[in-house]
């Protein structure tokens, strides 16, 4: 498993539960907020700036449709999500 230090991942009950897992999972930690190693933040920083940047929706229908457009959008981006993986150093098949 690879583990932020976010404080909510922090928790007690969430160490305690790593620890009775010990002799089965591996834990590698990452630092609270590291994009570089993290493709999905590149992800999220996009979904931000292009999608729900000043987007204030009447409800969660409006709000599930716009995010599974852009969904649909950033799916058939391959040079975008390529760029979320190249900064963290990972690559597509």
């Amino acid at each position: 498993m690879i583990w932020d230090g976010v404080n909510p991942h922090r928790s007690v009950a969430t160490r305690e539960f790593a620890e009775r897992q010990a002799h089965w999972l591996t834990i590698t930690r990452l630092p609270a907020y590291a994009p570089e190693l993290n493709p999905v933040e590149g992800a999220w920083s996009w979904y931000k700036r292009t999608v729900v940047g000043n987007f204030c929706p009447d409800g969660h229908g409006p709000l599930h449709r716009t995010l599974r457009l852009a969904r649909r959008r950033l799916n058939r981006n391959r040079f975008l999500l390529r760029g979320f993986l190249h900064k963290s150093g990972l690559s597509l098949p």
